[in-house]
């Protein structure tokens, strides 16, 4: 019964090809949880045997070079998407959907937290030293900073058992994930979802079945493009580090963390104070959490509220090329002005409204 009113909710007859971006996460999703129960049948939590085991997987398990890249780009695969699903968000004014909006950012932040622990499982030279600066930096938490930075460690620096305490969370966060996706449906279901005429009524509606769910098919397109794309390009997105057995005497000229994380990371490192800089770069996730208090019902499609969206877009694109900079000018001083033009089209856009009010008052 419930699989029948899910398959017949009606849906606007509005939407386009940008509410995909849903559907093909929750596949990725299934997708990087069946990749990744097959890979840890043969990887080797131990700060000895690690970074070999995954050249064993990749040498000497049958199909298992296809497992470990498919999952290795299905990282990036689903960062790319979620990214478009949030701006996707930001352009529709999502955040009016308050319930649905906040788990969504709840679920981006756990697969932040997800993928750096994944990304450190390899024990690679990169890895190895991004979990040393990542973990240090729950150092500024007030009163129990270093003694939680010491109980992650298992000791006074990275060690063997902080590797098995990152695969064992890497391991158990999916299906946290994977019940918060459910709930964040629940939401949606609940309020229906946004659409360029952000109508509530049933009026302009259709149903799901079979019209969205065929729509939805064109997702393997998308899944085919990818397979093209790591079968071809298998380690492009990935550092050369990567395939550098970690040594904890010798650290990175240059540390860069994963695409995804540049943004973020070109924030932190535009702040010289260390707490100030942890607290930006927290913020500039969950700056967003705020926008469910200015949920006004402004039009949708206000040119006001797209031209900041792109702008913001443009911001974070820069700054996630800055982030792979070296630290130095014009970097540095271009980071540090683009930190300001992140969070301030940040604020602006959830403000737009009170500009427009203002502008044609």
């Amino acid at each position: 019964m419930y699989s029948f009113k899910f398959f017949n909710v009606p849906v606007s007859f509005s939407l386009s090809v940008l509410w995909n971006f849903g559907s093909i996460l929750g596949m990725v999703l299934f997708f990087q949880i069946f990749s990744g129960l097959f890979l840890s049948f043969y990887y080797v939590a131990d700060g000895f045997n690690s970074f070999s085991s995954v050249q064993y997987i990749m040498s000497d398990v049958n199909f298992g070079w296809v497992f470990r890249v498919l999952h290795f780009n299905g990282a990036s695969m689903f960062f790319f998407f979620l990214y478009l699903h949030f701006f996707k968000g930001l352009f529709f004014c999502s955040y009016r959907l308050s319930g649905t909006w906040v788990m969504g950012l709840v679920i981006f932040f756990i697969v932040m937290m997800e993928a750096f622990m994944g990304y450190v499982l390899v024990w690679a030279q990169m890895s190895f030293w991004a979990s040393v600066v990542i973990t240090s930096l729950l150092s500024v938490i007030p009163y129990f900073g270093f003694s939680l930075v010491y109980w992650i460690w298992s000791g006074f620096s990275v060690v063997n058992s902080t590797l098995k305490f990152f695969f064992v969370i890497h391991f158990l966060m999916p299906w946290l994930v994977f019940l918060l996706v459910f709930v964040h449906l629940f939401f949606l279901h609940s309020t229906g979802s946004t659409s360029p005429l952000f109508c509530h009524g049933d009026y302009d509606k259709i149903s799901f079945y079979p019209y969205y769910f065929l729509k939805d098919s064109y997702n393997i397109v998308v899944f085919l493009l990818f397979f093209i794309f790591s079968f071809f390009f298998p380690f492009y997105l990935g550092d050369p580090e990567m395939f550098v057995e970690s040594d904890p005497m010798v650290s990175p000229v240059h540390i860069v963390p994963e695409w995804y994380f540049l943004f973020a990371y070109a924030i932190l490192r535009a702040i010289p104070n260390k707490v100030l800089g942890v607290f930006f770069l927290v913020f500039s996730i969950f700056i967003f959490f705020f926008y469910v208090f200015f949920n006004n019902y402004f039009s949708v499609l206000d040119n006001l509220n797209c031209f900041l969206v792109v702008f913001f877009i443009l911001v974070s694109v820069f700054l996630s090329w800055l982030g792979q900079c070296h630290v130095e000018y014009p970097f540095v001083d271009l980071s540090i002005l683009f930190s300001f033009f992140y969070f301030f089209f940040a604020f602006l856009i959830v403000f737009s409204r009170v500009f427009t009010k203002f502008i044609f008052s």
